[in-house]
């Protein structure tokens, strides 16, 4: 049977509380982002993101050795997958946009496409896999 090296990360907040003498609410916060001593820092192991896939190398003990493989969507990060899924939502808005402008039917496969990506999306906010990607909408994720 197969073995693979899993890499798995989790992000870990470090924060610090310093003072800061200013006029407004955002010139303090100004402060803060330009104060770059972060001696007192500590931290914070209960908001510890989630776990997430970073790589996968085929073979015992394989990481950084050899080809990666591709991680699965529903493996990575999710503020990742957000973010790839609000440009893939906005790019297919965007094209059913300006067939409804130009009163053109927007072919079937788009919308075919726009069902996929929002069953994708919904099954990112429920934290699942989600549908596999039809072979017409590769180009899109």
């Amino acid at each position: 049977m197969p073995q693979f090296t899993i890499e798995t990360t989790y992000h870990l907040p470090v924060f610090r509380h310093s003072i800061y003498s200013a006029d407004t609410p955002e010139a303090a916060c100004r402060l803060a982002f330009e104060d770059n001593d972060w001696s007192g820092q500590r931290e914070d192991h209960e908001s510890s993101g989630e776990s997430h896939v970073t790589g996968i190398w085929q073979g015992a003990d394989a990481a950084y050795r050899g080809q990666a493989n591709s991680v699965p969507a529903h493996f990575g990060e999710a503020v990742q997958r957000k973010a790839a899924q609000f440009e893939l939502m906005l790019g297919l808005l965007k094209i059913i946009v300006g067939d409804a402008k130009a009163r053109r039917p927007t072919p079937p496969g788009w919308l075919g496409k726009a069902e996929w990506a929002i069953a994708r999306g919904e099954a990112i906010l429920m934290g699942t896999s989600g549908p596999d990607q039809p072979e017409d909408a590769r180009d899109l994720a």
